[in-house]
């Protein structure tokens, strides 16, 4: 289930504050998760990634757009290139996998 409108602006301004960059937006990409809602997945201008759940698509795109330094993207090959997925990122997701 996702969190309020207001929780959602909040989390999302938060790692705005922490991996954007004056000049850079940070990326927003909107994937919905069936049932439960959709996942806001935000990359930084550092590379730094995070997440927000929100209860559906609508919510999330009208998050993203009224966000300030945030711009919607895609998985595209741009998107993709400005992530930095740590070591740590990648040992939990072999986890995952085993």
């Amino acid at each position: 289930m996702g969190v309020s409108d207001q929780t959602t602006q909040k989390r999302i301004a938060e790692f705005v504050k922490a991996h954007g960059k004056p000049g850079t937006a940070v990326r927003a990409v909107v994937e919905p998760i069936g049932r439960a809602g959709a996942r806001i997945v935000l990359v930084g201008a550092d590379g730094a990634m995070g997440d927000v759940m929100t209860k559906d698509v609508e919510s999330a795109t009208k998050a993203v757009e009224a966000a300030d330094n945030v711009e919607q993207a895609e998985w595209d090959r741009e998107t993709t290139a400005a992530t930095q997925i740590g070591f740590a990122h990648r040992r939990k997701m072999a986890k995952m996998q085993s």
